[in-house]
């Protein structure tokens, strides 16, 4: 008896192994059953202090908690216009734009969890184990535009305010290229002029300077801590945890949009006037603040929002949690700069 005992505990664990490793060896689907969220809250889901800080010129008028700046326009006047319109050069952040990274198609988490799916075929999203051993993932993302200091009215008659109301931007379950690493060359085809290890390597650099402010702007085919920026798609090849992977996507969307000229630069100089176009993503344009699963208002090291690019392992511990806390939403605050007219 105690034989068969032993034989049927070995038998037991040969088939609890055989079962681990079907699971690691072959792709499985991280489809949620049901399509879940919540529509991020103006008062408690938003960190009003990374519009901070506020500069005249190249002078820090308002900052709070020592937020992070770039450089601003030098001169505190400036003039626009055909007929020269002389104002005030004014620098801020503005919480304009909202990224979702989530794992089943057409799920506005954003919005609550609406279900938008119209029939349209396509991927949901899902994790796999290549053939050594690395872990591969692949998401899809909405892009909204959230102008949340304009619809709310914090500000009346401000000129520099982006003007418009929560709209539901772009879609990658649409976009061809968003499920195709070949077909996505289209949009960069630069991107084979850094897939070897050299260029990759100088994104430890990006890492270096996100962490301890921002990522360096001629490495634009880094993603600071987070990898690579292109391939301008949903795979990830390197998966190591949804709050990772989920801030690289977002960065990756936004240069999506740059590329297709439909994300604008507003910052320096050249945004005094009015947008203009920038191909070419600058990162630092951009802070992001994580606003689901879990509001990301705690502040770290004194700020709640991250440059693009900076490591995760502080601020994104215990942000994710399995079943409904594997979707991510960012706010998005881009910094503008304006030239206030007199």
């Amino acid at each position: 008896m105690a034989q068969r005992a032993r034989s049927v505990r070995r038998h037991a664990r040969l088939a609890v192994a055989f079962v681990l490793a079907a699971l690691l060896a072959c792709p499985c689907t991280m489809a949620a059953s049901t399509c879940t969220g919540r529509f991020p809250n103006p008062i408690t889901d938003i960190c009003w202090s990374c519009i901070m800080p506020i500069s005249l010129g190249g002078l820090s008028l308002a900052s709070i908690g020592g937020q992070e700046d770039i450089p601003n326009p030098g001169s505190p006047l400036c003039s626009c216009g055909v007929n020269p319109t002389v104002g005030l050069s004014i620098g801020f952040w503005e919480p304009v734009r909202h990224v979702e990274v989530v794992r089943r198609s057409f799920c506005l988490v954003s919005l609550g969890g609406v279900d938008l799916n119209p029939g349209i075929a396509a991927p949901d999203a899902g994790r796999s184990v290549d053939a050594g051993g690395d872990q591969n993932s692949f998401y899809q993302a909405h892009f909204y535009a959230n102008p949340v200091l304009y619809w709310l009215n914090v500000v009346a008659d401000f000129p520099c305010l982006e003007k418009g109301s929560f709209d539901l931007a772009y879609l990658t379950e649409v976009d061809p290229l968003w499920n195709d690493d070949e077909l996505t060359l289209i949009l960069n085809p630069e991107a084979t002029l850094f897939a070897n290890p050299v260029a990759q390597a100088a994104c430890a650099a990006d890492c270096v300077a996100a962490t301890t402010g921002f990522p360096r702007p001629e490495l634009f085919w880094c993603a600071g801590c987070q990898g690579a920026i292109h391939p301008l798609d949903g795979h990830v090849p390197y998966h190591l945890g949804g709050v990772r992977t989920a801030e690289l996507l977002a960065q990756r969307l936004t240069a999506k949009l740059h590329r297709e000229l439909l994300a604008w630069g507003r910052h320096g100089a050249p945004g005094l006037c009015g947008p203009y176009f920038l191909p070419v993503m600058d990162k630092r344009a951009y802070k992001s603040q994580l606003t689901y699963p879990i509001p990301a208002t705690a502040k770290e090291a004194g700020r709640c929002c991250q440059p693009l690019g900076r490591s995760t392992v502080l601020w994104g511990a215990g942000k994710e949690y399995p079943v409904r806390g594997e979707d991510f939403g960012f706010m998005l605050f881009r910094k503008g700069n304006c030239c206030v007219g007199y």
